[in-house]
């Protein structure tokens, strides 16, 4: 792993040097000399930049920086949080695009089998690809959430790009992705042959507008995750930076800090990337927003509650609904109010699939079943296995 590293700046360490006592500069511990990477006993996060950006469909040449972000984050003061933070500083590019992900891949699976958590800061959203298969020794199917404005399925024959990288996760070997959702997608950004694709593969997509308008679709999704990955495009421009993106539509730093939350109290989400980034040197306010979405997700994780012991009948209650000529199982966590729906019919199929019996819903969806509406990601999910 420490062969792929790079110090943090310079510039970072002499800043934190000047912050006052208590904030998270204090108390992240710092990889700043070569070769002499933090001590990782009882470290819960891992922050890592990845100066790697050569197959944005844009690149223009332009170098990545994570300074102005690292400013931020080590600025804010932390919550009542019980987990350590460490900074392992970047990974350079590679003499070629691939040597960056196997580097990517390398150190990233290295922090999974610790059970430390990447908090990855990227270039172009392509490095996705890498950090999914970081998870090729996982032994479980993963779920990928994407929280982008695009699908960014494209066409997985051509050369990868980071409009491209998702449809090379579909059909490159090991196959581990048993969904993939996103979160905001607008469709003037898609075209409606990706669109399609999606409902063909029986992949989740929700609209910007219906995330919006109900922030709290987001938590199932995200208690099924494995992989969220964030696409900062896809924050409103007048957020994030006029300067970095274009699109007036998005969420925003709100919204977008919620998403992140929901996404650090998953039990199960275990990698968290933040892409498209690059110098915000002259972005203050979304370096702030940046750092305020990592430290959300912190936040989150350490606040989880385990409330997904089933052998032990007194920390859920059981509701049974027939529907047709199914009978559904609703299982309502007597700890968080949380719902799961069970799918008997994965218990007999593929290995990797076997920790997916029970399907994260909502309440919303348990008043459904009642009134004979079966729930949509119910009937997706027993489609993939069927197929």
């Amino acid at each position: 792993m420490i062969d792929f590293l790079s110090p943090v700046s310079k510039s970072v360490i002499a800043h934190r040097e000047i912050l006052p006592v208590g904030v998270l500069g204090k108390q992240i511990a710092v990889h700043s000399a070569q070769g002499d990477l933090p001590d990782f006993t009882d470290v819960k996060f891992a922050i890592l930049g990845i100066k790697e950006n050569r197959n944005d469909v844009d690149f223009i040449g332009g170098v990545v920086s994570f300074d102005a972000f690292r400013k931020a984050l080590y600025s804010l003061y932390p919550g009542n949080w019980s987990h350590k933070i460490v900074d392992l500083g970047d990974i350079e590019q590679g003499d070629t695009v691939e040597d960056t992900y196997f580097a990517v891949k390398t150190v990233t699976e290295a922090l999974l089998k610790k059970d430390i958590i990447p908090l990855l800061m990227g270039g172009s959203q392509d490095l996705v690809y890498a950090q999914y298969r970081s998870y090729d020794t996982h032994g479980s199917m993963v779920n990928l959430v994407n929280i982008d404005n695009k699908f960014d399925l494209g066409d997985a024959e051509a050369n990868i790009t980071n409009h491209s990288y998702v449809g090379k996760i579909i059909v490159d070997t090991p196959y581990n992705l048993f969904n993939y959702s996103t979160l905001g997608y607008q469709s003037f950004f898609n075209p409606p042959g990706e669109i399609s694709l999606m409902e063909k593969l029986y992949f989740d997509a929700y609209r910007l507008g219906d995330v919006t308008a109900d922030i709290t679709v987001v938590e199932p999704i995200m208690r099924d995750a494995d992989i969220v990955t964030l696409d900062v495009t896809t924050i409103k421009s007048s957020e994030i930076s006029y300067k970095n993106t274009s699109s007036p539509n998005g969420f925003d730093g709100k919204e977008i800090c919620a998403i992140a939350r929901y996404a650090g109290i998953s039990n199960r989400v275990t990698s968290f990337g933040v892409y498209e980034l690059k110098d915000f040197s002259g972005a203050e306010s979304g370096s702030m927003l940046v750092a305020q979405i990592l430290w959300y997700f912190i936040e989150g994780v350490n606040f989880r509650i385990a409330d997904e012991d089933f052998k032990d009948e007194k920390r859920y209650t059981t509701y049974k609904v027939p529907v047709d000529e199914e009978i559904l199982i609703f299982k309502k966590s007597n700890i968080t109010g949380r719902w799961w729906l069970e799918m008997p019919f994965i218990l007999n199929v593929n290995n990797k699939l076997k920790r997916r019996t029970l399907l994260p819903c909502t309440y919303g969806e348990y008043l459904s079943a009642c009134n004979q509406e079966i729930p949509e990601r119910w009937y997706k999910a027993r489609r993939k296995i069927e197929v």
